[in-house]
C-alpha cells in the first residue's frame, strides 16, 4: 500500500488507485494518516469529522464510516483496527510518503553536501502540491498542513544550503523563489 498526503489524498495499491468516496472518509483515512499508528478515541474523531453535529451524528455514524472505508481500501482495510477507545490505522514506515520523506530529510543530516542534496531532491519530490490539499480546508487539516507545510520548506532550505555548499549559485539564481520545483541534478 502507498498512501499519500503530500498533495491530495490518495491511496495506491500495485501501481492503481484505489478510489476514496465521500468528503467525510476521506477526512477519517486524512485523521488516521496523519496518526497513523496512534489510537485516535472515537470522541476526538466524532469532534474532528462532525464539529457541532457530533452528538446527532454519534458513534453509530462513526462505525458505518470505519466500515465504509475499510470496505474502500480492500485487503488493506485490516489495516484500520478497532483499538480502544477509538481507532488505530497500523502502518509500516514506507507506506506513507511523509514517512519516506521524513526518513530521507534525516538521512541527509550530516551527509557530504552532494549526497545531502540528492537525498533531499529524493525528499521534496515525493511533494505533489500543497499536502491534503483536497481537505486543507477541513478543521482538523488547518494545523496538519502548516507543519506539513514547515517542515517542506525547512528540507528545501536545506536542499538550497547543500547546493551553495557545492557552489551551484547559478543555478540557484536560475530557479529564483520556485520552490515548488526542486533543482534536479541535471539542471
Amino acid at each position: 500500500m502507498d498512501f499519500r498526503i503530500l498533495g491530495p489524498l490518495e491511496v495506491w495499491e500495485q501501481g492503481r488507485p484505489i478510489p476514496l468516496r465521500g468528503r467525510k472518509q476521506r477526512a477519517l483515512l486524512a485523521l488516521l494518516l496523519l496518526h497513523a499508528n496512534e489510537v485516535l478515541s472515537a470522541d476526538r474523531l466524532l469532534d474532528e469529522l462532525w464539529g457541532e453535529r457530533a452528538l446527532e451524528a454519534g458513534g453509530t455514524a462513526l462505525r458505518v464510516r470505519v466500515s465504509q472505508l475499510r470496505k474502500a481500501l480492500g485487503e488493506a482495510g485490516k489495516l484500520v483496527v478497532t483499538q480502544a477507545p477509538g481507532y488505530t490505522l497500523r502502518l509500516e514506515s514506507e507506506e506513507l510518503d511523509l514517512h519516506r520523506f521524513e526518513r530521507l530529510v534525516d538521512e541527509a543530516d550530516g551527509l557530504e553536501p552532494i549526497d545531502a542534496a540528492a537525498k533531499l531532491r529524493d525528499a521534496l519530490a515525493l511533494w505533489r502540491g500543497p499536502p491534503l490539499a483536497d481537505l486543507a480546508y477541513e478543521s482538523f487539516a488547518q494545523a496538519a498542513v502548516a507543519r506539513l507545510e514547515e517542515i517542506r520548506l525547512l528540507a528545501f532550505e536545506k536542499r538550497i544550503d547543500a547546493d551553495l555548499a557545492l557552489g551551484r549559485h547559478a543555478k540557484l539564481r536560475r530557479h529564483g523563489r520556485r520552490w515548488e520545483r526542486p533543482l534536479t541534478s541535471a539542471s
